[in-house]
């Protein structure tokens, strides 16, 4: 490998101290603009590049961000991603981004490589196996402040930025309910997780105040991706007893469900009511336009990078802070069968 240029070396060729070559370097008011000028060429033509890591040591403060995320290829994670990359670039704040690929093992293979690379603070959403908080605990005995969002780990005293998934799923479900709809089949994701358990008890709600009960049979935990839509629709068609609705937790699987319903000729919404989750862009894409839940993923990703900065500058104090709950909207479109009443 080449030298790394220094300033000394700068310093050298243009026959001034290192200390003014440092100064001029970082725009010193004491250094004149001439000199300045002089010394940023020198460097450009030698190839010099500064040494961010060692002067961040030097003031204990890397301005970089640890965020950790199940899966980069999720509409949800990029939106909130594009949030916080939105703000940490107006802030001066550098984002190290890693996905868990849904696995706790890499999860905590990210959490160390975060540790090791110093970074101020670290944001999390968890992957679907994730049952232990041991990973995180190295953050907390440094004092580097820890963020939740999304997916969050319950009772570790750490603030989490969330939506209210309970709301959310009474919501979906009461609506169906509304439709004239009683056979209402739940598709979800790993129960272990805050976000599937908490839609669960929103859609157990619903049925309970309308007086409808719940059957087991009609909870089915899956991956929530496009195979497991599609694999919803063959276990529908095989089904004596169809759903005359289904609430699936992602706008992706039940898209995947509906294409494979109506291959199928099963006809969406008149046999069955479909209501998604996330509000992505493929919802108004299919045929018929998906009613869904949306999720404010930008907002969130805003949110949680401010609230980390404004910590770390003394603005905000994250130790007071539990859970910063944002509001998801029901977006009714044609899955779900308006039923118009005549006056």
């Amino acid at each position: 490998m080449a030298k790394e240029i220094t300033i000394y070396d700068i310093a050298n060729q243009l026959q001034i101290s290192p200390a003014t070559v440092s100064r001029a370097l970082n725009n010193h008011p004491a250094i004149n603009e001439k000199t300045k000028v002089l010394v940023n060429a020198k460097a450009e033509e030698l190839g010099y590049r500064s040494n961010k890591f060692a002067s961040n040591l030097r003031k204990q403060s890397t301005s970089t961000i640890g965020v950790i995320v199940p899966r980069l290829n999720s509409y949800i994670m990029s939106t909130v991603l594009a949030g916080m990359e939105k703000i940490a670039n107006e802030e001066g704040f550098n984002l190290i981004i890693s996905q868990s690929l849904e696995s706790q093992k890499k999860e905590i293979a990210n959490a160390q490589t975060m540790f090791n690379s110093r970074v101020d603070g670290l944001l999390v959403s968890v992957a679907f196996d994730t049952d232990s908080f041991e990973h995180f605990q190295p953050f907390l005995k440094k004092k580097i402040p820890l963020i939740f969002f999304d997916r969050i780990l319950e009772n570790n005293n750490c603030p989490s930025i969330v939506i209210d998934n309970t709301k959310a799923g009474y919501e979906a479900t009461n609506h169906l309910i509304q439709q004239g709809r009683s056979n209402i089949l739940h598709i979800t994701g790993n129960l272990q997780r805050n976000v599937y358990a908490d839609r669960l008890k929103g859609y157990q709600q619903a049925l309970l105040e309308n007086e409808i009960p719940f059957q087991k049979e009609f909870l089915w935990e899956t991956a929530l991706n496009l195979e497991a839509g599609k694999e919803v629709a063959q276990r529908i068609k095989a089904m004596p007893n169809r759903p005359d609705a289904l609430f699936i937790a992602s706008d992706l699987c039940a898209v995947a469900c509906i294409s494979a319903l109506k291959e199928m000729g099963i006809d969406v919404p008149n046999d069955i009511s479909v209501v998604g989750f996330n509000n992505d862009p493929v919802a108004q894409v299919i045929a018929p336009k998906l009613t869904t839940i949306h999720y404010p993923a930008k907002e969130m990703g805003e949110i949680a990078v401010k609230s980390m900065i404004n910590h770390l500058k003394g603005t905000m104090n994250l130790d007071k802070t539990n859970a910063i709950t944002l509001r998801s909207e029901l977006i009714v479109r044609e899955s779900s069968r308006i039923i118009e009443h005549s006056a």
